[in-house]
């Protein structure tokens, strides 16, 4: 696919404004960014399990959907929509349908990490030709900001509150990605929002028009959960970025690739001093948090440079 930023703006969106998300938060910038890589001709299905946004999205009889939507259970939005890719087959076969429709599934981290988990998988080992996105916020924001297995280590949530008594989540971020990349699938990416889309709008693209299951994990800010002003938010998926907090990377049929190495890897503490949920660490005698915060992500990043080297 080539990019070009002109042409993907002047698409008609398929997720319109005025929806209820939050000012400053990263899943409706991941919703309208990985539809606007559908082919104009296109049509396409959504299922999106409950969470913020759908929640703030599909209020009957109001929606922000331009295709047609599903609204599934917390822990079903995998299966749902290879539900609905089968039934596509089907109908298609016996000459029932003519367009040609794609099938996306949009979920949060609590509802793909944990309680979405194992439908996700299945769905991923059956091979259906569909798409899973992970809107990844970190935490069960709209319940009330509780931890889930994304959130990262010492994040200080409602039910991992940083205090006296622990440090914040004492447990460190599930690695999702790959977990999915070990399904075998045809195609995996992690992206964010950085520079002028390029990156997401590719990959979103490739996902959709790969035969067979694809996966993207989005990292998606939550101001309210994160603790940061909402006129930040690209400024805190840069030093993700940046920090290689959120690397870009891809698999493509079992082949990992390095979408981007920064020319001068900074040091965490210029993501983590962005967010009041990180706030605790820079306390006086916490400076070991950012230690071992530091040591895990050069542990990651380092695994990621050699399943890459690899090819």
């Amino acid at each position: 696919m080539s990019y070009n930023l002109k042409e993907e703006v002047q698409k008609s969106e398929r997720f319109s404004g005025g929806h209820r998300m939050c000012a400053g938060c990263g899943a409706p910038v991941a919703v309208r960014s990985v539809l606007r890589a559908l082919k104009p001709e296109d049509k396409a299905v959504v299922c999106s399990a409950t969470s913020c946004l759908e929640v703030s999205t599909f209020l009957y009889p109001y929606t922000a959907w331009k295709d047609s939507f599903i609204h599934s259970a917390f822990e079903n939005a995998a299966a749902t929509i290879s539900g609905v890719e089968t039934a596509y087959n089907v109908l298609k076969k016996r000459g029932k349908i003519d367009e040609n429709y794609k099938f996306i599934a949009f979920g949060g981290d609590g509802g793909t990490y944990d309680i979405g988990f194992q439908s996700l998988s299945g769905a991923m080992e059956r091979g259906h030709d569909m798409v899973y996105v992970c809107y990844d916020n970190e935490a069960y924001m709209n319940t009330g900001i509780q931890r889930s297995s994304s959130t990262p280590h010492f994040s200080d949530t409602t039910t991992s509150p940083a205090g006296k008594v622990i440090p914040g989540k004492k447990q460190v971020k599930k690695d999702l990605t790959k977990v999915i990349a070990a399904h075998n699938v045809p195609y995996v990416a992690q992206t964010t929002f950085i520079g002028n889309f390029k990156d997401i709008s590719e990959k979103a693209h490739k996902a959709i028009y790969t035969p067979g299951p694809a996966f993207l994990n989005i990292m998606a800010p939550c101001p309210r959960g994160w603790r940061y002003p909402s006129e930040d938010l690209m400024e805190i998926t840069k030093a993700a970025v940046e920090t290689c907090v959120w690397p870009l990377f891809e698999v493509i049929d079992g082949k990992w690739i390095l979408n981007y190495t920064p020319k001068k890897k900074l040091p965490v503490e210029e993501y983590l001093k962005k967010q009041g949920r990180f706030s605790h660490m820079f306390k006086k005698g916490n400076e070991w948090m950012i230690e071992a915060y530091q040591a895990e992500i050069d542990r990651k990043w380092e695994d990621l440079l050699f399943n890459c080297s690899r090819g």
